[in-house]
C-alpha cells in the first residue's frame, strides 16, 4: 500500500529549515468567501459552529482540497475564552463580536474566573476530528488572541476605532490593568496548550488591535504578557507564530516579545523588517488581502515581487497581511497558491 505523503513545509519553515517550495496558507482561509461555508452559515450562527466540533472541523477542512494549501487552521474565534471567564459574548450582524458586560472596574476584574477553561473542550474536540481527517498530510494550526487584543474587546465591549476605554484604564489604573492581563494569560495559555494536546502542530497568536499602541506603551503595558503567553505555548513543544496588525512602528519590540515566526501585515516591506530583526525568526506574510481582487496578471506581479523580496533564505511562509475578505473570488485564491508553487528563486542569499 502506498503511504500518504506528509507535507511538513510549514513546520520546517517555522524552524527556518529549507523547503522544496514556499509554504502557503491564508489567514481566514475558512470563511465567508467560500460557498460551502455560506451554506452552513445560513443555518448556524458563528458561535454555534465554533461550539459544534463536527461543524467546526467541517469548516476547517473546506479550504484544504479546494486550495491545496500547506496547513489547515482550526475554525474558532479568539474571544471564545471570555465566556468561561464570565463574560457574555454574542455576534451581532453588521457589528461583529459584542460583550454585554464589559470589564471597567477592579470588581469586574476580580470577578473574572480563571478556572473554567475545561469549558473550551469543544475546540479540542474539533481539532481532534479535523486532524484525524487530515491524516497527517498537512499540519493543523491552532490559534489564540494575544492579551492586548482580548483585553481591548473585554473593556470596549466590542471593536473600537479609538480604544479610549482601554487606554483610559491602562493609563489610569496600572494595577488593575496588570491584574486583567495576568488573568487573560492564565486562561489563554492553558487554552493554547489544550489545542496542542488535541493535535495542533503550531499556534498562531493574533494581536489584531495592537496597532492602536505606540512603541513605549507596547513595551510597558503589553510585551511582558505577550512574552509570557508565547513562552507557555512554546513549552508545549510547538512553534508559535506571532502576528500583530499595524505594528510596523515597533516591529523590533514585537519580535522581542517572542515567536518562532513573526507575521507581517501589508503596510511594510517584508524584506526590510526581516532584515531589521537580523533574520532571527522566520517571517510570514504579507500580500494585501485586497490584491486578491486584482486581474490575474497584476496579482501575479504582486505575488512574484513579494517572493523575490524574501529571496531563497529559509523561513518565509507566504500568507496575506491579514485575513481573506468575504467577497474574495475563490479562483483568485487558488491562483495565488499555484503562483507560489511555480515560483523559482534566483540564486541564494
Amino acid at each position: 500500500m502506498r503511504l500518504a505523503t506528509v507535507n511538513n513545509r510549514l513546520l520546517d519553515a517555522c524552524r527556518r529549515r529549507p523547503t522544496d517550495v514556499r509554504p502557503v496558507w491564508f489567514m481566514r482561509q475558512a470563511g465567508r468567501y467560500m460557498p460551502q461555508y455560506r451554506e452552513i452559515r445560513r443555518h448556524h450562527t458563528i458561535l454555534e459552529i465554533c461550539k459544534n466540533p463536527e461543524l467546526a472541523a467541517e469548516v476547517t477542512l473546506q479550504p484544504i482540497n479546494a486550495l491545496d494549501v500547506d496547513a489547515a487552521i482550526i475554525f474558532a474565534d479568539l474571544l471564545l475564552p471570555v465566556e468561561p471567564m464570565g463574560l457574555k459574548l454574542q455576534f451581532v450582524a453588521g457589528e461583529g463580536p459584542v460583550i454585554d458586560n464589559p470589564v471597567r472596574s477592579m470588581a469586574d476584574v476580580d470577578s473574572l474566573s480563571i478556572s473554567n477553561t475545561d469549558e473550551l473542550g469543544y475546540v479540542g474536540e474539533a481539532i481532534r476530528k479535523a486532524t484525524a481527517a487530515l491524516d497527517n498530510k498537512i499540519p493543523l494550526l491552532g490559534f489564540v488572541g494575544a492579551p492586548f487584543t482580548i483585553a481591548s474587546y473585554m473593556i470596549e465591549g466590542g471593536a473600537s476605532r479609538t480604544f479610549l476605554n482601554t487606554k483610559r484604564l491602562m493609563y489610569g489604573n496600572e494595577t488593575l490593568w496588570r491584574r486583567l492581563m495576568g488573568k487573560i494569560v492564565d486562561v489563554v495559555g492553558p487554552f493554547a496548550v489544550l489545542q496542542v494536546a488535541s493535535g495542533a502542530r503550531c499556534i498562531q497568536v493574533f494581536d489584531s488591535w495592537v496597532g492602536a499602541l505606540g512603541p513605549d506603551d507596547y513595551v510597558r503595558y503589553v510585551a511582558p504578557y505577550s512574552r509570557a503567553l508565547i513562552e507557555r505555548i512554546r513549552s508545549a513543544g510547538v512553534p508559535v507564530i506571532h502576528f500583530g496588525t499595524g505594528a510596523a512602528g515597533f516591529f523590533r519590540e514585537l519580535h522581542a516579545a517572542g515567536g518562532d515566526v513573526i507575521g507581517v501585515d501589508w503596510r511594510v516591506n517584508i524584506d526590510q523588517v526581516w532584515s531589521d530583526i537580523s533574520y532571527r525568526s522566520a517571517i510570514m506574510g504579507n500580500l494585501d488581502p485586497s490584491a486578491l481582487f486584482a486581474p490575474l496578471p497584476e496579482l501575479k506581479e504582486k505575488v512574484t515581487e513579494l517572493l523575490k523580496r524574501t529571496g531563497s533564505r529559509p523561513g518565509h511562509i507566504f500568507n496575506l497581511g491579514h485575513g481573506i475578505l468575504p467577497e474574495t473570488p475563490v479562483e483568485n485564491v487558488k491562483a495565488v497558491v499555484q503562483m507560489v508553487r511555480e515560483f523559482k528563486p534566483q540564486g541564494r542569499d
